[in-house]
C-alpha cells in the first residue's frame, strides 16, 4: 500500500478543477512538504515511547532506531527542537523512505492505518498551503510587512505549516481541496458565517449573549459553513463575513470580537468541538482571569470571554471572545507567537532571549500562584513596540489551562468555583501543561533548533524569578506531548507525554 502518491494525485485532480494556476506550485512544494512531515515523524521515532521501538543508538553518522521485530531504522541525529525539514530520507533496513506515509505504512502496528492516511493528507495539504502562500506573495496580497502593522488575521495566515512538531501538522480529513481554499486561513479567504436559531430554553448560556444574536425567545448560534454542511446537515441564515484564524474554527469579525465555532473536525491530535463543560466554565474563568492578571505586574493580558452558548450539543455551540488587538497601544502590534518564525521581525541579536525572559517570567509567576497556561504558539501572543521590543503578553482561550486550588490558597487567592479536568494540585500535571506548551512549543517553535533555543535560554534563565518550579525547568528533562503516540493510541483521547533533553545537551 502506497497511500501518499494516491493522496497527492487526488489533490492534484481537485486542484486542476478549482484552482489550476496553483498546480505548478503545488507540485514544486511536495518534496519540501514530505521532508517537513518526515522531520516531525523522525522526532517522534527518536524521542517518544512508541510501542514498536525497542531502543535507540546514537553514533557518529546519525541515529539508529531498533524496532521490536528486529528491523533497524537509520537517519540523521534528531533535534527535538528543530522546525525546518532537515530529514529528507531515512532507511528501514536497506530500503530508503522519503515519504512519511509510506514509512509509517512499512512500520505498521496498531493504529497505523488511520495515521498513515493522516500523514499523506498532511503532506498534500502542506504543499497546497505553501503553494497558496507563494501565489499570494506573487500577487502582492496585503500581508503585513515586517516593519509595519497588520491585523490579527493577517499575521495568523502567515502560518502555512501548522503545528511546528506534529506530523499531522496540516492534516484536515474531511476537507476537500476546494474547502481548504475556502476556509484555511493560510489561503486568505473571507468566510460567510451563518446562524442557526435555537429556543433559549434549550440552550446553556455563560456570560452575556449579544443582542444582535437574539431573536425573541430564540438564540442565534454562529455556525461555520463546513459544520453546517458536513455535521449539522442543515441550512442556516447568513450572518456576515469573517476571517479565519490559525485554529480554523475561530474567526475574526470585522472590527469586532473573535467567534469560536463548533467545527467538529479532526485537526492534528483531536476532534475539536465546544463542550458543555467549556461553556459552563467560560464566564467564571474569564472573571478569574481578570483577577489573575493583576498579579503579573502589567506583563499579561487575558482576552475576556464575552459570551458562550451551547444547544447541549458539542456540534452546535459558539463562544465570543475579545480580539487580542484590544490590548495594543499606539504604535504597538499584537503578534501570535506562531507567526514570529515566519517573519524577520525584529532581527536583532538577543531578541529571542528578551522574549524568552518575558514569557518564562510570566509563566513561572502564574504557575507559582497556581495557574498553568497552555501557552503554545496559537494561544500566546506578544505585544511588540514599534522597534520590535517585546513588551507584554496576551493569552487567549482559557479552556485548557490547569488551576491548583492549593497553590492559589497559599497566596491568598480565592480559587474559581470550578470542578472537573481544569482543577489539579499535581505539580507534574501543572509543570507539563506550562513547560510542554511554552518551552517545548512556543519558544522552541520560534527558535527553530536546539542550539538557538539553548543560547536564548542561557541568556534568559539568570533573570527569572526564583520560584519552586524553576529548578525543574533548568535541570530536568523537559516534558512534551507524545503527539504520534497519542495518534496511535487505541483510545485516541487524552494527553500522553514524553521527555526531551535539555536543549544544551542535544548533539550538534
Amino acid at each position: 500500500m502506497h497511500p501518499a502518491p494516491a493522496t497527492d494525485s487526488v489533490f492534484a485532480e481537485e486542484l486542476a478543477a478549482v484552482r489550476p494556476e496553483l498546480l505548478p506550485g503545488y507540485a514544486a512544494e511536495l518534496p519540501g512538504a514530505r521532508a517537513a512531515v518526515l522531520t516531525r515523524l523522525w522526532r517522534a521515532l527518536a524521542y517518544e515511547p512508541l510501542p514498536f521501538v525497542a531502543g535507540r543508538e546514537s553514533g557518529a553518522h546519525g541515529l539508529t532506531v531498533r524496532l521490536t521485530d528486529g528491523r533497524r531504522l537509520r537517519g540523521p541525529h534528531a533535534d527535538p527542537y528543530a522546525t525546518a525539514g532537515y530529514v529528507t530520507a531515512v532507511h528501514l533496513d536497506r530500503e530508503r523512505y522519503d515519504d512519511p506515509a509510506r514509512l509509517m505504512d512499512a512500520l505498521g502496528g496498531p493504529g497505523a492505518a488511520g495515521f498513515v492516511a493522516e500523514l499523506a493528507h498532511s503532506v498534500a495539504s502542506l504543499a497546497l498551503s505553501r503553494a497558496g502562500a507563494e501565489r499570494r506573495e506573487e500577487r502582492g496580497n496585503e500581508w503585513p510587512p515586517a516593519e509595519g502593522g497588520g491585523r490579527d488575521w493577517e499575521w495568523e495566515r502567515r502560518v502555512t505549516d501548522g503545528h511546528p512538531f506534529h506530523p499531522g501538522c496540516r492534516s484536515r480529513p474531511g476537507f476537500s481541496v476546494a474547502e481548504q481554499l475556502a476556509y484555511g486561513p493560510e489561503h486568505g479567504p473571507v468566510v460567510e458565517l451563518g446562524t442557526v436559531p435555537v429556543p433559549a430554553a434549550d440552550c446553556l448560556v455563560s456570560g452575556r449573549w449579544p443582542a444582535e444574536l437574539l431573536d425573541g425567545g430564540r438564540l442565534l448560534l454562529p455556525v461555520h459553513p463546513w459544520q453546517a454542511a458536513h455535521v449539522l446537515k442543515r441550512s442556516y441564515d447568513v450572518w456576515g463575513p469573517a476571517r479565519p484564524l490559525m485554529s480554523l474554527r475561530t474567526l475574526a469579525l470585522p472590527g469586532g470580537p473573535h467567534v469560536k465555532t463548533a467545527l467538529s473536525a479532526r485537526l492534528t491530535s483531536s476532534v475539536r468541538d465546544i463542550s458543555a463543560y467549556s461553556v459552563r466554565a467560560a464566564a467564571p474563568l474569564s472573571a478569574f482571569g481578570e483577577e489573575l492578571v493583576a498579579h503579573t505586574g502589567g506583563l499579561l493580558h487575558l482576552t475576556r470571554t464575552l459570551g458562550a452558548v451551547t444547544a447541549h450539543s458539542p456540534d452546535l455551540a459558539a463562544l465570543l471572545r475579545e480580539s487580542p488587538e484590544t490590548y495594543a497601544g499606539p504604535g504597538e502590534r499584537v503578534v501570535p507567537v506562531a507567526a514570529l518564525a515566519t517573519t524577520p521581525l525584529p532581527g536583532r541579536p538577543g531578541w529571542l532571549a528578551e522574549f524568552a525572559r518575558l514569557a518564562l517570567t510570566v509563566g513561572l509567576r502564574l504557575l507559582d500562584l497556581g495557574v498553568a497556561l497552555e501557552a503554545h504558539g496559537q494561544n500566546l501572543l506578544v505585544v511588540l513596540a514599534a522597534d520590535g521590543t517585546p513588551l507584554r503578553l496576551v493569552y487567549r482561550d482559557l479552556a485548557d489551562i490547569r488551576v491548583s486550588p492549593a497553590r492559589l490558597s497559599r497566596h491568598g487567592i480565592t480559587p474559581p468555583a470550578l470542578t472537573g479536568r481544569l482543577i489539579t494540585d499535581d505539580p507534574t500535571v501543572l509543570r507539563r501543561k506550562l513547560f510542554g506548551s511554552l518551552l517545548c512549543g512556543a519558544l522552541a517553535g520560534t527558535a527553530g533548533s536546539a542550539r538557538t533555543l539553548a543560547t536564548a535560554l542561557e541568556a534568559a534563565l539568570p533573570g527569572l524569578p526564583p520560584t519552586p518550579d524553576l529548578p525543574a525547568l533548568r535541570e530536568a528533562p523537559l516534558p512534551a506531548k507524545a503527539l504520534t503516540l497519542m495518534r496511535l493510541s487505541p483510545t485516541g483521547t487524552g494527553d500522553l507525554w514524553t521527555e526531551l533533553p535539555q536543549p544544551r545537551s542535544v548533539p550538534r
